[in-house]
This record gives structure tokens, C-alpha cells and sequence, in this order.
């Protein structure tokens, strides 16, 4: 390898490596060894020009340990730096030969986690990837200034985390390169009448983010992402006739943030829609703080289309009068207030936008369009209520309810009403009570749930309510009541997914002494099968990332992990986070040991809801015959427990 000269490589001084190897092996030219670039060189030269990369960086004597080596690997060659424990920490290439670099690699713990790429080789980065450990995301950028105009490959975790910093930072540019666009919309073969809609809340987007960022005390707060939040995206058929090929669509996101108190706080993403390998979003994320908060019913994608397609027998056209109330109601919501707009203003709103949704359900043609809109109305009316947002929002709900038994006492109706009535007025009672009257709040509660089973049996929110009903039980110690409605709920709603997740609690309930079959594909790669772990102690720990007491918890786990270990403890971690995003990295940052079992879906997964899972941390304690000794061991049981079963006692 050449000697170093010093150039204005991407817009720094920086190092072109001149390199020299022969076919037959590596080699170098003359006085390379003297003059070749020494480690400290090369890692104060570069850097990731993206922001929050983890990559390993020695300092003191680690980077006196380190080295530089030349390296061929085929058609590519180029500086490899190795730490002072001979992990790989940079790669340096050249891979068209042309004796100059043009991808740029960077290492945490010997994994490579990110890299930059000069791909049409002018000696300027026009990619960014990030990969194993660090993510999934492929940005470009085409002209070549630092910053990632579009996406090869996102995530939809990802594209929401990209979405929050940009509010964050006030960076628009780069939330408009995670929203939906024109093109996204043609690539996709959009219904005209749906690619309209998206693309309206789409462009409109930026200016209403500058707007939310400028008012919202979260966002001017600095916090920082934690993890994506929504449950399994949703197929849309091409035969849908809502676009030419089919889509997959998240209906109403969220992303959980960490504000400047250490507290979680949520981010309203919305709607999102895959194209092609990158997830984008349909409007601007909105923090759901203070009285803000305005949830509709469903996304754009998830409505039913309002024309006809030509195969199918069109039914009647909208009334002139529901038109235009439609029309009334799309333009109010583009007035919507913004965070932080006054109590009276947010009121108005909820109160006019139900105003117009009680119109629509008078203007309605066939049963099935009426309960839409009073879904739609009394879901919002519900949403806004509990945000605060709605001041006589628990009112007009008991006026409706009132009004929809008499008029249609046997309708399913009447019970959806009066199910989101009770959580509204629920949710308004615990926001304003003492900590002494909230205990006869919840018991208040759990009667009017009792009673609310008792009047609609046969409702949509039933198995809710006895899932609810079971898990306050349970909560409070009451295992014996807790069961009754475990028991209840798993055989007269065996089909729902309460009654899955009820017949699961009824099974971990009972498992003491039962042999524990537990099993699923590892986060590495194959499957995990505990009953292959006979002879052994085994602790199993359901947690997420974003636990905090799993968190907590972790270093003590570990200590009793390396204290036992070698005396035949196994720990096997089963991951309830939604999706697989950041979970990679949160077990290397945290340098958690033990192998771990995941599914996507988090609580709703088949690994969670097999054992009914209602809080994390849980842990089963399983002995070496493979029979659990105890489901849901405490830090001071496992203290207390391991040392005797590990002694065969």
C-alpha cells in the first residue's frame, strides 16, 4: 500500500488511500510500512456523518494496542483497524480498484453496525446503511451534501424514529423524506380517490409539524425515541380495488418517548403504509399531551371507499345533503386545533365535529352507513372525552345512549355505547382524584364492569370487559376471583382473543408443578425449546425493552446468572416487544448473556398469550425435571430458590 496524501475527500481533510496489492497476496510497495496510516490516525480522521451510531471508538491505552493491517478480499482492498483484543473496528475499501476509498465501515464489539458509500466513485458519500446491531434503515443521498433526502430500506419502527427526531430537531427536510409522495402513490397504483385523500394529509404535513413542534412542551422537551407501538399492520388486498397491488398498512402507530422527567410519553404516528422496502407516513406525528389528543376512527386506508368500482353493482349515490355534510366535516378537520390550543377551542371542535357526525347518521341511507358514522362519532366523542379535550363530552355520550335504547332497544348499538360511556367516565374520575379516592374509584368501576356483562352478554366489548374484570382481580391478589372470570371468559368467548389470552392466564396459573412447554424461534436465528433444557435449572424472563423494572432488574439478573452458571442455571429471555427493531441493540448495549425467544406482536403474540402474560417482568423458575417450580418468581425468590435447586435438594 502507497503512501497518504491529504485531500478535501467529502468536504474534510481526510486520507485517499492509494492502494497498492498484488493479484498473488497481500503486499505493499515500497516504504509503506514507514509511511502507512497508524490507528489513531484513521479513527480521529473519520466519523459517521449521521447522527447516534454506536460504534466502538478505543481511547487511552486500548488505542495504543491497536493496529492496522492491509487486506484483499476478491475485488476489494483496502485498511482494516483492529482493536487492542484483535476485534475488527473500521474497514476502509476500495472496491472498484481505482486506488481510492469508497466505503467506509464501522464496528461495536467486532459487529459491523453501519457504513458510508461513495457508489458512482467522485469521492463523495452518496449512501448510508446501517446494518446488523444498528438497524435495517438504506438512506441516499443524491446530491451528495450529508443529509439523506430518500430511503432504499425503512423500517416502519424506524421510519417513526426518523419521524420524532425530525420534530425533535425541527427538521423538516428530513421528515418530508419519510412521508408519503406522488410517487409512492403511483408505484403503489393508487384508487385516485384514496391517493388524493393521503396525499393531501401527506403535503400538508410539514407545515402542520412546524406548527405542532413550535407548541408542544414534549417536543420543545428534547425527548428522546424509545420504541414503536402498534399492533399487527394489516393486509389490503389488491381485489379491493383500493390500489393495484396489495398494501400493508398500519392503522393508527404510536411511538413511545422518553420526555426530560424519565417519564413515557406517547407520539401519535397514524397511518403508515409500506412502499416497497420503506414504510412511510400518511400526516404529522402529533404528541398526545394535555388535552391535545384527537383520535378518529380508522386511517384513510381503512375507511370504505365512497365510489363504486365498475364490477361491482353501485347502490345509491350519497344524498346532496350528506355530501355536503361530508365535505363540512373534511374541512373542520383540516381546522383542526393544534397542541396546546385552549380548553374552550378544543371543546368547540369536538363538540361541532360531533354535531356533524349525528347529521350524517340522520342523513344515512341503509343501517350499515348509519352505524358507521355513530361508531365514528361516539369513538371521538369517547377519545376526546378521556384527553380532556371534550368538557360535556360524558354528557352528549349518556344522551346518546339514552337515545339509542329507545329508539332501538335490541340494537348492538346500545351496548357500544354504554361500553365507551363507562371508560370515559372512568378515565375522567381517575384523572381528577386523590390517591385515597382512586381505591373506590377502581372498585366502582370493577362493579360497573360487572353489571355492564350482566346487561349485554353478547356484545363486541364483552370479552374485554371480563378480561379487564379478571386481570384487576389477579392485580390485586384475588387469584381464586381472578379465575372465575378467566374461566368464564376462556369458555363463552373461546374465540375472541380475550378468550385466548384468558385460556393462557388459566394456564399459567396452574402451572406450578406441571412441566412447562414453552417453545419458539430465537432472536439468532433457529428455535429455543426449553424441554431441551432438562437437567437443567432454568429461569424463563419474559420482559421488553421497554420495561424500566426489567431494566432495573437486569444487573441482578446477570450477577445470579454468572454466580450459577457454571453449577447448571440457563436464563431464557422471551422478547414481548411489537417488533424486532432496536432489540439486537438493546441486548448488546446491556450485554445481556442469556438467549431469548421472540414473535412479533408483543402481548398478543402466540409466545405471550399461550401463558396469558399481563405484566413484565414475569418469571417461571423451572427445575431440572423440567416442572415449574414457581410462575412468577420475584429477585428475592430467585435468591432464595436457586442455590437449593441447584444442590439437588
Amino acid at each position: 500500500m502507497g503512501p497518504l496524501r491529504k485531500s478535501g475527500l467529502f468536504g474534510r481533510a481526510s486520507f485517499i488511500l492509494c492502494l497498492c496489492i498484488a493479484a498473488s497476496g497481500i503486499t505493499t510497495n515500497a516504504n509503506a510500512a514507514e509511511k502507512g496510516p497508524t490507528a489513531a490516525q484513521l479513527l480521529k480522521l473519520y466519523s459517521p456523518r449521521q447522527p447516534d451510531i454506536d460504534y466502538e471508538t478505543p481511547t487511552g491505552d486500548e488505542l495504543a494496542k491497536c493496529q492496522v493491517n492491509i487486506e484483499k478480499r476478491g475485488k476489494v482492498s483496502g485498511y482494516v483497524v483492529l482493536g487492542s483484543a484483535g476485534q475488527v473496528l473500521r474497514r476502509f475499501d476500495d472496491t472498484n480498484g481505482d486506488n481510492e476509498v469508497d466505503q467506509f465501515r464501522y464496528y461495536n464489539h467486532g459487529i459491523e453496525v453501519y457504513r458510508e458509500a461513495d457508489t458512482n466513485f467522485n469521492k463523495k458519500v452518496d449512501q448510508y446503511r446501517w446494518v446488523n446491531m444498528g438497524g435495517s434503515r438504506w438512506g441516499v443521498d443524491s446530491n451528495e451534501d450529508g443529509r439523506i433526502e430518500s430511503w432504499k430500506a425503512l423500517s416502519a419502527s424506524e421510519a417513526s424514529r426518523e419521524a420524532v427526531q425530525a420534530m425533535i430537531t425541527g427538521d423538516i427536510a428530513a421528515l418530508e423524506s419519510v412521508m408519503l409522495t406522488e410517487a409512492d402513490a403511483r408505484t403503489l397504483g393508487l384508487n385516485p380517490e384514496i391517493s388524493q385523500k393521503l396525499l393531501e394529509s401527506s403535503s400538508a404535513a410539514p407545515k402542520k409539524a412546524q406548527a405542532i413542534a413550535a407548541k408542544s412542551k414534549m417536543f420543545q422537551g428534547k425527548p428522546k425515541w424509545q420504541r414503536f407501538d402498534a399492533l399487527m399492520p394489516s393486509m389490503i388486498p389488491s381485489d379491493d380495488d383500493k390500489a393495484k397491488v396489495d398494501l400493508l398498512v398500519y392503522e393508527n402507530a404510536m411511538a413511545i418517548v422518553e420526555t426530560a422527567g424519565n417519564q413515557s410519553a406517547f407520539v401519535q404516528i397514524g397511518e403508515m403504509i409500506r412502499v416497497g422496502e420503506v414504510w412511510k407516513l400518511t400526516q404529522a406525528p402529533t404528541p398526545m399531551e394535555g388535552n391535545a389528543v384527537q383520535v378518529s376512527a380508522g386511517g384513510i386506508l381503512m375507511q370504505p371507499l365512497a365510489s363504486a368500482t365498475e364490477n361491482v353493482v353501485a347502490g345509491p349515490a350519497p344524498s346532496a345533503a350528506a355530501q355536503k355534510l361530508l365535505e363540512e366535516l373534511q374541512a373542520l378537520d383540516k381546522a383542526a386545533p393544534a397542541p396546546g390550543a385552549n380548553p374552550d377551542a378544543l371543546t368547540k371542535f369536538n363538540g361541532k365535529r360531533a354535531d356533524l357526525l349525528m347529521q350524517l347518521v340522520s342523513a344515512s341511507e341503509s343501517e350499515e352507513e348509519r352505524e358507521q358514522w355513530m361508531r365514528q362519532m361516539v369513538d371521538g366523542i369517547a377519545a376526546a372525552t378521556q384527553a380532556g379535550g371534550y368538557t360535556e363530552g360524558l354528557t352528549r355520550l349518556a344522551s346518546i345512549e339514552t337515545s339509542v335504547r329507545k329508539s332501538s332497544p335490541k340494537s348492538p348499538m346500545v351496548g357500544y355505547v354504554a361500553y365507551r360511556r363507562l371508560l370515559a367516565e372512568y378515565s375522567v374520575e381517575m384523572q381528577s382524584a386523590s390517591q385515597e379516592k382512586r381505591t373506590e374509584i377502581q372498585k366502582a368501576w370493577l362493579k360497573n364492569l360487572e353489571e355492564f356483562i350482566g346487561n349485554y352478554p353478547n356484545t363486541e366489548d364483552t370479552a374485554d370487559a371480563m378480561l379487564q374484570l379478571a386481570i384487576a382481580e389477579e392485580f390485586n391478589n384475588k387469584v381464586k376471583e381472578a379465575m372465575v372470570w378467566y374461566q368464564r371468559l376462556a369458555k363463552e368467548k373461546s374465540r375472541s382473543i380475550a378468550g385466548a389470552r384468558a385460556a393462557g392466564a388459566i394456564r399459567r396459573i396452574e402451572l406450578k408443578g406441571k412441566p412447562l412447554k414453552l417453545a419458539g424461534p430465537s432472536l439468532t436465528g433457529g428455535n429455543i425449546d426449553i424441554a431441551q433444557l432438562r437437567g437443567k435449572v432454568t429461569v424463563v424472563l419474559f420482559w421488553a425493552t421497554w420495561c424500566q423494572p426489567c431494566l432495573e432488574d437486569l444487573p441482578q439478573m446477570r450477577a445470579l446468572y454468572q454466580q450459577y452458571k457454571a453449577k447448571g442455571l440457563e436464563v431464557v429471555g422471551v422478547c414481548l416487544d411489537v417488533d424486532k427493531q432496536g432489540v439486537d441493540e438493546f441486548i448488546a448495549q446491556h450485554k445481556i448473556p442469556w438467549p431469548h425467544i421472540f414473535q412479533p406482536g408483543g402481548f398478543e403474540s402466540p409466545v405471550a398469550s399461550d401463558y396469558g402474560i399481563i405484566t413484565l417482568p414475569t418469571v417461571f423458575v423451572v427445575d431440572r425435571e423440567g416442572r415449574v417450580a414457581n410462575r412468577g418468581a420475584s429477585l428475592q425468590d430467585l435468591k432464595a430458590m436457586l442455590p437449593e435447586m441447584l444442590q439437588g435438594k
